[in-house]
């Protein structure tokens, strides 16, 4: 058969093989650092009306649009005027936030939403000049929040003065660090990941084997990756997806006794996972190319490393024996199902949208602020704004009036000097978050009551709404033409009912993923109220391609240990990075553990099947031995060597 001509032909030349292999993972890791710049930086859903909305408030005013503002909080001592106060802070705005900052507070608008409840704090909010959606922009907008704060106390020394805002929040959880229970969490895991490989392939080089085929994987599907995005937009999601991916992929295949079913398994499991890629990536949502793209990259790759690599590797660091396997009997397969099936019954509860403010980060000087902005009745809609981008002929003023007319607008104002090309900006504070019911809510309310202005409704607002409406609108058809094309493949390889089962499995794997996310994040202790938008995206991906990957090894016989192995590095991997205060990484690494372990739970349900193909233009041969038979011929064979 041809896999098996395929590994003779590479042993013949092993040292050219690694060779090259070797230059994938140098050459290809530099190329991929730098093409790193490649990939759209945003995280925002494009084509929808609030990206266009963005888009051209971007370019007329060169900031704002989908980057959330600062927010200035100012409380002033008892007794003190908080109306002419506010005349002070729009004279320390001006001073504090730089050259080609936009402000607008009380003092420029008159408008009572910005002064709280308590008659002594007042509010402003600032989008600094470099303000941008690409990680250069955030991180100028993350500086310009600490002069700005530097730059308010040294003015208004008597009184109190903070800067909020969803980028500070984000930024200090990321500078918060791991306290000591993170730490040792984050050690046990990576003890348990080396324990788990040691465990599995006893030898060192039989541990550095998987991980060195995961590294040639990622580095080589990132160069792909960062190919294609030179023709199309492609998100820079792939950078998690990718090596993740790769690793629990490897791992399990390493796992597997050499032979012909260990190949034929890894080109059935990449084969399907790339048909059903290819598909998401033909529908027109930059999240969906991008995932799509990258599950076909690390496929391809991953397959040409097990066919190629792999043959050499093991030449050099043989794996242990594999011990007998039984297939698993009693509940434990029934209690898996149940659960998996309980998790994505919870994925329909699912709520995309950045977590609330409030469970970003515990304390800082951008929790202090939001801390006061709660405490002066202030509510949280305002670190989301909307921005309305008035067409030249229309009236400002009369559209900020329509639109605080709105149910859950806080406040409309149109600022003075926000005019550029004829254009005109007005500001609309929401009272809720848009990641909550009644703010998305307020969001379809505002562009319904301006549908016939010729306003365009955009701010970091409606970044959520268009990845809903934009991207998991598309998900009821993306999803079943993607389980067709990996059906439609493993159909030539195995009888229609294990085919069947496995897709269904990888679907439920993904489902779970997600489900997961709500139980532990949305209903946990956390709190988040919502789960990252692109996240289930990304990890209901990687669950689907694990999931595949492990059925067709199964199908064709393979060990009951390699899930369990590639399920317990893969997700023990995953929390040692990720393990930590800061949430949106705390959420991603979570979806991949549950995905992880997903993939391998819902693997032996297909079962070994007698229907496999032995070769892509073969008939099926007779019964094949059992997995027993299999194992004990393996050891056999490699006794007699």
């Amino acid at each position: 058969m041809w896999t098996e001509r395929v590994r003779a032909a590479v042993l013949r030349h092993r040292v050219a093989v690694g060779a090259v292999w070797l230059l994938v993972l140098l050459l290809g890791g530099a190329a991929a650092v730098l093409g790193l710049g490649r990939l759209d930086q945003s995280f925002t859903a494009s084509g929808g009306p609030g990206h266009a909305a963005n888009r051209a408030v971007q370019e007329r005013y060169g900031n704002g649009a989908a980057v959330a503002p600062l927010v200035a909080v100012v409380t002033w001592p008892a007794g003190t005027d908080v109306r002419a106060g506010d005349t002070r802070l729009a004279n320390a705005l001006d001073r504090a936030a730089g050259p080609g900052a936009r402000t607008v507070s009380y003092a420029a608008t008159g408008d009572g939403g910005f002064l709280g409840a308590d008659g002594r704090t007042a509010t402003a909010l600032v989008y600094p000049a470099a303000g941008k959606p690409d990680l250069a922009g955030l991180t100028a907008v993350e500086e310009a929040a600490v002069s700005l704060r530097a730059g308010l106390r040294t003015a208004l020394p008597e009184a109190r003065a903070e800067v909020t805002g969803v980028l500070p929040l984000q930024h200090d959880s990321a500078l918060a660090g791991p306290g000591p229970v993170a730490l040792a969490a984050k050690a046990a895991c990576a003890l348990g990941l080396l324990l788990v490989l040691v465990l599995a392939f006893r030898s060192a080089l039989g541990v550095l084997a998987p991980l060195l085929l995961a590294g040639v994987t990622s580095v080589g599907a990132l160069v792909l990756v960062e190919a294609v995005a030179g023709f199309t937009e492609i998100g820079f999601v792939v950078v998690y997806l990718v090596p993740v991916t790769a690793l629990v992929v490897s791992v399990h295949r390493w796992a597997q006794p050499p032979g012909p079913g260990a190949a034929r398994s890894a080109v059935t499991g990449g084969a399907a996972g790339a048909a059903a890629c290819a598909v998401l990536a033909l529908f027109p949502a930059a999240f969906l190319r991008s995932v799509g793209v990258a599950g076909v990259a690390v496929c391809a790759v991953g397959t040409a490393a097990a066919l190629t690599l792999a043959p050499v590797l093991r030449s050099v660091a043989r794996p242990a024996p594999v011990r007998k396997s039984r297939a698993l009997h009693g509940s434990l397969p029934a209690l898996g199902l149940v659960l998996l099936v309980l998790l994505t019954g919870a994925a329909a509860q699912l709520r995309v949208g950045n977590p609330e403010a409030r469970a970003l980060v515990a304390s800082g000087p951008a929790r202090d602020g939001l801390d006061r902005l709660a405490a002066a009745g202030v509510p949280s809609g305002v670190l989301n704004p909307l921005e309305v981008l008035v067409p030249e002929g229309a009236d400002a003023a009369a559209v900020a009036a329509r639109a605080a007319r709105v149910p859950g607008v806080l406040l409309a104002a149109a600022p003075a000097g926000w005019h550029r090309a004829g254009s005109a900006l007005v500001v609309v504070v929401p009272v809720e978050e848009p990641m909550t019911a009644a703010g998305a809510g307020t969001v379809t309310a505002l562009r319904s009551a301006l549908a016939d202005t010729g306003a365009l409704v955009g701010g970091s607002g409606v970044v959520d709404r268009d990845l809903v409406d934009g991207v998991y609108g598309l998900l009821p058809y993306a999803v079943p033409a993607a389980a067709l094309a990996a059906f439609g493949v493993l159909a030539r390889r195995l009888r229609p009912g294990p085919a069947a089962r496995a897709v269904l499995g990888g679907l439920l794997a993904a489902g779970a993923s997600a489900g997961a996310l709500v139980v532990v994040w949305q209903w946990g202790p956390a709190g988040t109220g919502a789960v990252t938008g692109w996240v289930p995206l990304v990890v209901g991906a990687f669950a689907f391609c694990v999931s595949l990957e492990r059925s067709a090894a199964s199908a064709a016989g393979g060990p009951g240990r390699a899930g369990p192995v590639a399920a317990g590095a893969g997700a023990l991997a995953v929390l040692a990075v990720g393990i930590g205060p800061q949430v949106e990484l705390a959420l991603l690494v979570t979806g991949f553990a549950a995905g992880a372990v997903a993939g391998a739970l819902v693997g032996p349900r297909t079962g070994a099947d007698p229907g496999v193909h032995q070769d892509w233009s073969r008939p099926r041969p007779p019964l094949p031995l059992s997995i027993d038979d299999r194992d004990h011929e393996f050891d056999r064979s490699r006794h007699g060597r």
